[in-house]
């Protein structure tokens, strides 16, 4: 016999049935979901965060590269793969009697304007462009104190090609800014720049007009005429820095006149072996017949000072050679290639006492 369900017809309110539970972060989670959620949403964070890191040193690193090819950054390298074979100098041959002081501002104050190099082609190293007091100064300092701080200098790495005239007239219009380059100097370097198979030019004249455009005729002028001199003179002058403009400009005119006046002017100073340039400039005005400078007008008060408390240099010959002294307060500096260490202290000794004694 089949038992019948009974079916019981409730009405329920709407407002009574629970609405259907929330998704998402807004459902009600435990303690563990929810710090597993929580971990997850810092994760993803961090995510983010190194991404953007990232992406922020990927660009800076492609504009260093940038700054960098482009010769902006400056790197230090070190001085033996500075080659200076490509350029010619315009300073003139010997020891440049200036270079102390720099060394001793490098020393005290740092280098203040990197050298400029450009990459050489075999890629042994870098061909020097600018800087070269500044290089000679670090390598001075790197020899008397073998400090691993002096065996690299700052430098600036230029890209491209070189362009061998262009460089030319850069380091003559860097040098010509410093206000110290002396007519000989400039007259010297019109002549490498002649010399120099890579430049357009074969004559000093030429040269004259290409490296210093923007110097006024009377210059131009000028310099050509000590050109002139160095081309009679060159091996024979021990100091043509220290020619006045004046007597280097008469004695290009008289060697252009007169082509026995160099014979003339070497034959009286290669047996003066041990003049210092006050005789040598004696010696040239005599035999151009200009007789001697004027009395030099009185220098400021100020200049007059500054001079004062400045270190005296100057240059004699010995039987070791050409010797480089250098005189200031409290301070005596004599320079020769000669190996002072391997004299028997002693000897030593005696012979710098003698000296001091002798000045008494």
């Amino acid at each position: 016999m089949t038992r019948k369900r009974r079916m019981f017809q409730i009405d329920i309110p709407e407002e009574a049935v629970a609405p259907p539970a929330p998704s998402g972060n807004s459902a009600r989670r435990g303690p563990m979901a929810s710090a597993i959620a929580e971990n997850a949403e810092a994760l993803q964070a961090r995510k983010t965060a190194a991404e953007q890191i990232r992406e922020e040193n990927d660009a800076l690193a492609h504009e260093f590269v940038a700054l960098r090819e482009a010769g902006h950054v400056v790197q230090r390298l070190p001085l033996d793969q500075v080659h200076c074979a490509m350029l010619v100098r315009d300073r003139m041959p010997g020891e440049d009697v200036e270079l102390g002081e720099l060394v001793t501002s490098i020393r005290d104050t740092g280098l203040s304007n990197p050298i400029r190099v450009l990459p050489r082609p075999d890629g042994g190293g870098y061909e020097l462009v600018q800087g070269y007091r500044r290089l000679g100064a670090y390598r001075v300092l790197y020899q008397e104190t073998e400090a691993e701080d002096w065996a690299e200098i700052p430098a600036l790495i230029m890209p491209g090609a070189p362009d061998v005239a262009g460089l030319y007239r850069r380091m003559v219009d860097e040098n010509v800014i410093r206000k110290d380059l002396s007519f000989a100097e400039m007259a010297r370097a019109a002549q490498v720049y002649a010399e120099d198979p890579s430049t357009s030019v074969s004559t000093a004249h030429d040269a004259v007009a290409e490296l210093f455009q923007s110097a006024p005729y009377s210059k131009r002028s000028y310099i050509r005429l000590f050109a002139v001199m160095l081309e009679h003179l060159g091996e024979v002058l021990f100091y043509p820095t220290e020619i006045p403009r004046a007597l280097g400009i008469e004695l290009g005119r008289a060697l252009k006149t007169s082509p026995d006046l160099a014979r003339r002017i070497a034959e009286t100073l290669k047996p003066m072996a041990g003049r210092d340039p006050d005789e040598e400039i004696a010696v040239l005005r005599e035999l151009v017949g200009i007789g001697h400078p004027a009395p030099p007008a009185r220098e400021p008060a100020e200049r007059k000072g500054r001079a004062s408390r400045t270190k005296t240099t100057f240059h004699i010959r010995s039987n070791a050679g050409q010797v480089k002294c250098t005189a200031a307060q409290g301070r005596l500096e004599i320079k020769v290639d000669r190996d002072f260490s391997s004299i028997e202290r002693k000897r030593l000794e005696q012979a710098i006492t003698a000296l001091i004694d002798g000045l008494e």
